[in-house]
């Protein structure tokens, strides 16, 4: 019997697959402009923005993206990445940032999965260290579809082949806060929660539900 089902389960995720892959998914815009989020918020302030050259937009491939710094009134810096993936023909996968940080020769030192109750929702998020050199770094970052928070690779391709049988749709959304260590790690893990608390209802409210 267990092996029955096993094949079950096999033979419908190949369905499943062969379904994703063969049928073209609908391109799917992001509910405002990004740049809706705003450059002012609760104490913090835009310090830096980057566009990325072509050659890493080749290799990232979102729909479209956002790469701040801000800065709180004592001027820490905490850097903010979002990167939406509308899942149409021209939208690239989402990158790990397991795989994309050790090739940048980031080094994971811990990682733990947490959630934060923002409100009265409930954010999944990866809080990951990584050390290059001298250099540590606090990462909190999770996938995001559909309005719904994700820790794993597994559950955002999960997310992705639902939506796609169902509602002929793929898109997703990969958020990076990241905060450099100065002096103590409570500071940078204070700095973290407090600006995915801040920003998170704003974040949420630029992707598609």
């Amino acid at each position: 019997m267990k092996n029955y089902r096993f094949f079950v389960v096999c033979g419908l995720l190949v369905l499943a697959a062969l379904f994703v892959h063969f049928h073209q998914d609908v391109q799917v815009p992001v509910a405002r402009p990004l740049t809706d989020i705003p450059e002012r918020l609760s104490g913090w302030e835009k310090v830096a923005e980057t566009r990325f050259s072509e050659a890493v937009l080749k290799q990232l491939k979102p729909t479209d993206y956002l790469y701040r710094v801000y800065a709180d009134e004592r001027h820490h810096p905490v850097s903010l990445y979002l990167g939406f993936h509308g899942g149409g023909p021209d939208s690239g996968p989402i990158h790990s940032p397991k795989h994309c940080l050790p090739g940048s020769g980031w080094f994971n030192l811990s990682e733990e999965s947490k959630t934060f109750v923002i409100g009265n929702e409930r954010v999944h998020l990866v809080e990951a260290v990584y050390q290059n050199g001298d250099a540590r770094e606090l990462f909190l970052y999770w996938f995001q579809v559909k309005g719904e928070s994700m820790t794993n690779e597994y559950a955002l391709k999960f997310a992705e082949i639902k939506n796609s049988i169902l509602f002929n749709r793929r898109d997703s959304a990969f958020i990076r806060i990241s905060v450099p260590y100065q002096q103590e790690d409570a500071q940078a893990r204070t700095l973290g929660e407090q600006f995915v608390r801040h920003f998170y209802p704003q974040i949420k409210a630029v992707l598609p539900r």
